[in-house]
């Protein structure tokens, strides 16, 4: 009796992995493999921008997709993008209100991936070594704690996170970047750190190690990492228009805040899919890309494994920071999958597009019905509010433009104030919070205007004496500055904060 219900069992699941389709089988047996499945040659590559294909001719249906976008407009899910590529071609191309994908989006740990393929490319080089010991690269500093275990610890460690320095890993990574910011000096507080393991011993999610192969690839090459990947990655990709903020000592930060525009962090997926090769060029060694998308730390049982600076899965492989940021790879497939978000997890999407790129093979018959109602949908999750854009400029903002406002000692640290108003398209605001100067271009015409460190503001007027602005990042923070005579007043609705500003300039 037990027998039979074992075989009843049995051939369920083959019935069920028949219907859902030979993808399937293909998808389980790819996840015990320690390379990813080799991709045809592009008839093109996308240097100078991607081809568009409709879904059904890359084997997509158009009511799918569409159905799927519904479902994120529908439950509010906080994501800003959705790019997928197939054989090099896009098949859908999402921007959800506010962002509309014309400027660099901050990738958040997405900047780790990038971070060690340079070191990957610099090693091609032979401008650093991977077995090198850390501590090499710093030969005028004084580190603490230093022991053997720290003198062992190499170049190759830091790129698998299995450095063994004092961290608190995956959950408490956060505090551990904090630690490391408290100290005016990003890197040797990242030095500093003690030891607790056996380099190449444990799995352990470290930012700061990741900010220390930054730090290496500038000592190793005399160039920051943000330049160095203008000339050896970015540049022969055809990728321009990338930020990567940097810590007080100048240091490109390789832990995140690598900024670039979904297509373009497309074009690193695109290069990994064809291992290292761009227009016929190895960009970055096989080998080294090979190794990195190979299982070297289990995580979560045997489901997700880590390489160097790549999450591994069920045979793919990806890039992922907070937010919702991610490049994901399916060589099997042919497919990469890039999400930018505000706070979301990929898995609220991932339960209607795993099933999309199970079943995705040949091409499918024309749907232009289909097609239609998905670019009105792709139109409908784009559009925003139109205050952004029916705006009127008061007589308010000529009167306090160039004005200097002193505000009274509040949480948030705001210690000055000043909007300049123009007559144009644009406004500036200057302010002082914690005794640093920032400044920040506000687009007035419903379009974002990039600060230098990769941040995205726009306002409007809400009526003659108030106006409204935010901050695009990874999420939306907003403002709103009162008018009231010769004072004026800041909110801040997130932090439930109200502050209270006199001018200077009666």
């Amino acid at each position: 009796m037990k027998t039979n219900r074992i075989i009843k069992m049995s051939l369920l699941a083959v019935a069920l992995l028949a219907l859902i389709g030979i993808g399937v089988l293909a998808w389980t047996f790819t996840a015990g493999l320690r390379e990813p499945v080799a991709v045809p040659a592009p008839d093109y590559w996308p240097t100078n921008g991607w081809r568009i294909s409709s879904p059904e001719e890359q084997g997509f249906d158009s009511v799918k997709l569409t159905e799927g976008l519904q479902d994120i407009q529908a439950r509010q899910i906080d994501i800003d993008s959705l790019l997928i590529i197939r054989n090099g071609y896009v098949v859908l191309d999402a921007h959800f209100d506010p962002y509309d994908g014309t400027f660099p989006h901050d990738l958040a740990s997405v900047t780790k991936s990038v971070m060690t393929t340079l070191i990957g490319i610099a090693a091609d080089q032979g401008k650093l070594d991977l077995d090198q010991p850390m501590v090499s690269f710093f030969p005028d500093r004084t580190i603490a704690n230093l022991d053997d275990r720290k003198a062992r610890l190499t170049v190759r460690h830091l790129a698998g996170m299995v450095n063994g320095m004092e961290s608190g890993c995956l959950e408490g990574d956060e505090p551990t970047i904090d630690a490391m910011r408290a100290n005016p000096d990003y890197v040797q507080a990242a030095l500093d750190r003690p030891m607790v393991a056996e380099p190449g011993t444990e799995f352990c999610y470290d930012s700061p190690g990741m900010h220390l192969l930054s730090a290496i690839l500038q000592e190793a090459t005399g160039m920051t990492t943000l330049n160095f990947a203008r000339q050896n990655l970015f540049g022969p990709l055809g990728i321009h228009n990338a930020i990567w903020e940097e810590d007080p000592q100048g240091y490109s930060r390789g832990w995140g805040d690598l900024h670039l525009l979904p297509e373009d962090a497309a074009k690193i997926g695109y290069l990994w899919l064809h291992r290292g090769n761009w227009e016929g060029k190895q960009i970055v060694s096989e080998a080294w890309m090979l190794d990195s998308v190979k299982p070297h730390s289990l995580f979560a049982g045997d489901d997700i494994a880590y390489g160097n600076g790549w999450w591994i899965s069920l045979g793919n492989y990806y890039a992922s920071g907070r937010g919702g940021q991610k490049i994901y790879v399916t060589s099997i497939r042919n497919t990469v999958v890039v999400t930018t978000g505000a706070g979301f997890e990929y898995d609220d999407i991932n339960e209607w597009l795993m099933p999309l790129l199970l079943r995705v093979n040949r091409p499918l018959p024309a749907n232009p019905q289909g097609r239609a109602a998905l670019d009105a949908t792709l139109v409908s999750v784009e559009q925003g509010s139109t205050a952004w854009t029916a705006n009127h400029t008061p007589e308010t903002a000529t009167q306090v433009s160039g004005n200097t406002y002193r505000c009274e000692n509040n949480p948030a640290g705001i210690e000055s104030i000043r909007m300049e108003f123009d007559g144009t398209e644009q406004a500036t605001i200057f302010l002082k919070m914690g005794g640093t100067d920032m400044v920040f271009p506000i687009g007035l015409d419903g379009s974002y205007r990039l600060s230098s460190e990769g941040s995205g503001f726009r306002g409007y007027w809400e009526n003659t004496q108030a106006f409204y602005f935010e901050a695009f990042n990874i999420g939306v923070i907003s403002r709103q500055v009162v008018f009231d005579g010769q004072d004026l007043q800041i909110s801040l609705p997130e932090a439930g904060l109200t502050v209270a500003c006199q001018t200077q300039n009666p």
